[in-house]
């Protein structure tokens, strides 16, 4: 559907959460006649649904599975879902029985981009993907734009609804873009002008159905990029990503790592953030962009998000004192390697955003020696590489959770010497935190770092991830004084 009449046009929304709530809104304005489907039937989906119907959007609830079931509603020329909707869904095999396109929020916000009157182009996307780091990268992006004298904002999956930034009254100069592999599967025509894939490892595989589709999905990011592929020199399958890509002409592969930069590359000289990518002559000069010191916290993989994020900013033509004064202008969201106390010597950092071992193995290469707290849903993940690439940091082990028996096999496994206690065992909330905090505290030394990273969800014992590191910070309060 190339520029769709939107008059009076019969759209599906899947799914009624925000991002659903929000195309439903966005369309109904564009004079769509809209109908939002939803397999649930719980009080606060009929709250929403209600408020929509009050609106004029349709809205046909399920039957309490999760899975909306019910078929397309009649006449429908075009379906917008909600990214948490995967492939397989019966609506969208519907859907291609008819012939009708199914596109992703941030399908329908890349189509009602309005161009700026500065440059009779719409602003253009710096977007980020990858399995860790993306928020962060986005924001620290953002950062640097502003610093800049840009007017922009992070959006996606983090700050601004990617629909509401391109319709803002107020335009942005340039968008700072989180993109999920939910929200790439169904974005076929996206084509930002510079993008970075920061990582890959084995995550959603039960949404995507193998590694090589997530990894396919992550990789439309780099599809149609106009000035640079942005990838991670120390993840080999992010460059093949670039390999693979259909960019514009002239679009250059642009790598980031921890060590001394090679051509077209960012890294790190002694202590310094440093450009080979983005200058006259990068044969023989480079462009200093700012320190280790500038970046917060100076974990090695938030250096490498640093170093994404000022890629893209250069490669929007951000020059180096921008990038340094958006990196010390970053204030890193709660919940990730955040330093919440010091007791007795102790450091206990606060990594319960660190939902999978990817992002746990980061955390864990920060510090030492560490006391671990590890555990929760594994959602299917194993521990033996995560266990083996940190034995040698550990000074303790507790951990908690339900799948707490496969941390525990993998430190049996690769760290026999490493002591392991479990704790809150059938406890959930701030109870178990207080436990789990004081049980840590037994094994630590001076010197030591006790960090959660429990490298698994929270939902066992927790509301969230977030709720998890407040009990945790609360939990330290609580050690400090008694």
């Amino acid at each position: 559907m190339t520029d769709p009449d939107w008059a009076a046009l019969p759209v599906t929304v899947a799914g009624l959460g925000v991002s659903g709530i929000s195309a439903a809104r966005v369309l109904h304005g564009l004079g769509a006649r809209v109908t939002v489907v939803d397999g649930g039937t719980g009080e606060g989906l009929r709250a929403r649904a209600a408020e929509l119907e009050a609106q004029g959007v349709a809205v046909r609830l399920g039957d309490g599975t999760g899975t909306y079931r019910e078929g397309l509603p009649e006449g429908t020329r075009l379906v917008v879902t909600s990214p948490g909707w995967p492939p397989s869904s019966p609506l969208f095999a519907a859907a291609a029985r008819a012939g009708i396109e199914v596109w992703g929020d941030v399908e329908l916000a890349w189509r009602l981009r309005r161009p700026l009157a500065s440059t009779g182009e719409p602003a253009p996307w710096l977007a980020v993907t990858g399995t860790n780091g993306k928020t962060t990268t986005v924001q620290m992006l953002a950062a640097i734009l502003t610093a800049a004298g840009r007017r922009t904002a992070a959006v996606g999956n983090v700050g601004v609804s990617v629909l509401d930034a391109v319709l803002a009254e107020e335009p942005y100069d340039v968008l700072a873009v989180e993109l999920s592999s939910y929200q790439l599967h169904w974005a076929p025509s996206l084509r930002p002008y510079a993008a970075a894939v920061l990582n890959l490892a084995p995550d959603h595989l039960d949404w995507h159905g193998s590694m090589e589709a997530y990894a396919a999905d992550k990789g439309r990011i780099y599809q149609g990029n106009v000035v640079a592929c942005v990838y991670n020199l120390a993840d080999p399958a992010t460059e093949a990503l670039v390999r693979e890509a259909d960019v514009e002409e002239g679009c250059r592969a642009v790598g980031f790592g921890l060590g001394s930069p090679g051509l077209s590359n960012l890294g790190v000289v002694d202590g310094l953030l440093v450009d080979r990518a983005f200058v006259p002559d990068r044969a023989k000069n480079a462009a200093e962009l700012g320190s280790v010191a500038d970046v917060n916290p100076p974990a090695p993989h938030n250096i490498a998000n640093a170093l994404a994020a000022a890629a893209l900013a250069r490669a929007y033509g951000v020059d180096p004192k921008a990038v340094r004064e958006g990196l010390r202008a970053f204030r890193p969201d709660a919940h990730r390697i955040a330093e919440v106390g010091v007791v007795n010597g102790v450091t206990y950092i606060d990594d319960s955003k660190a939902t999978n071992t990817h992002a746990a193995a980061a955390s864990l290469a920060a510090y030492r020696p560490i006391v671990w707290i590890a555990g929760g849903l594994a959602k299917g993940a194993t521990f033996d590489d995560l266990v083996q690439g940190a034995a040698e940091r550990l000074r303790g082990a507790v951990l908690i959770g339900e799948d707490r028996a496969v941390v525990r096999e993998a430190l049996a496994r690769h760290a026999p010497d490493v002591p392991v206690i479990e704790a809150a065992e059938g406890q959930t909330g701030a109870v178990a935190m207080t436990e789990v905090v004081r049980t840590a505290a037994s094994l630590a030394q001076s010197g030591d770092t006790v960090l959660l990273a429990p490298a698994c969800a929270s939902m066992d014992m927790f509301t969230n991830y977030g709720e998890r590191g407040d009990l945790f910070a609360a939990a330290v309060r609580e050690l400090a004084g008694s």
